[in-house]
């Protein structure tokens, strides 16, 4: 049964190191890497792995373009880093093999295996911090997109109806943080309990089918993350003259 929380590998000065921050770790040295070789070979006549991937890039743009109008170029790099992030951390956890690998729990008696690496979203620690940094962004972006005057009018008002409105809303923010959390959190490691419920009573052909559904909850999530941070982004980034008013 997988566990609820991350597994303790070591300590560093005190600080735990977990199977989940290890994974975190790992995934960010891959996305770096990639970002530096794809860097290094982007070339006006789109070829190879470019050709695949600017295509996809484009229409996330496009689509970001018709949701937000001229505010995509802001908020479009964090919708695209969001949803690589989320994705590659999700399938991290799918590669065959990344579990087999381990340290001996010798704290029980059945001596478990306990795996150096773990699918960062299946730990509540990442998704929050994810959750936070995605709501904590909106607010900043839509402070530089609209200035801190007409950022304040969206929550403060002389109308004591309107202020009561905007000071709700503003309460709210805080519990999209929660609600992208728990959305994201849920779906991977329900996905994490029923492959290590399969593989257990059955070894080879039929976690195959599972493996292949939770291939695709990996992305769905990830789109879902990003498109609602997205669309926070470019409401709360919405002039009060546009509409961003109550």
């Amino acid at each position: 049964m997988a566990s609820l929380q991350p597994e303790l590998i070591t300590e560093l000065a005190g600080f735990p190191v977990t199977n989940t921050i290890l994974a975190t770790i790992a995934v960010d040295a891959v996305l770096l890497i990639m970002l530096y070789v794809f860097a290094r070979r982007i070339t006006t006549a789109p070829t190879g792995t470019q050709s695949f991937i600017e295509p996809i890039l484009l229409y996330f743009y496009s689509l970001t373009e018709q949701i937000s109008g001229s505010r995509a170029m802001k908020i479009f790099p964090w919708f695209a880093t969001f949803f690589i992030v989320i994705a590659v951390t999700n399938l991290f956890g799918l590669l065959p093999g990344i579990t087999a690998f381990g340290i001996v729990d010798h704290h029980h008696d059945n001596h478990a295996i306990i795996p150096l690496f773990r699918a960062a979203t299946t730990d509540f620690n990442m998704t929050l911090a994810l959750g936070t940094v995605s709501v904590v962004a909106t607010h900043f972006l839509s402070i530089n997109i609209l200035g801190a005057v007409e950022y304040t009018k969206k929550f403060l008002s002389f109308n004591p109806v309107n202020l009561f409105i905007g000071i709700l809303e503003f309460v709210l923010e805080f519990v999209k943080i929660v609600s992208l959390s728990f959305r994201l959190f849920g779906n991977i490691f329900a996905g994490e309990v029923v492959l290590v419920t399969i593989s257990g009573l059955f070894a080879f052909l039929a976690p195959l089918p599972f493996v292949m559904l939770e291939t695709i909850i990996a992305f769905v999530q990830a789109l879902v993350f990003s498109m609602l941070t997205m669309v926070f982004m470019a409401v709360l980034s919405t002039p009060h003259s546009e509409g961003g008013g109550h």
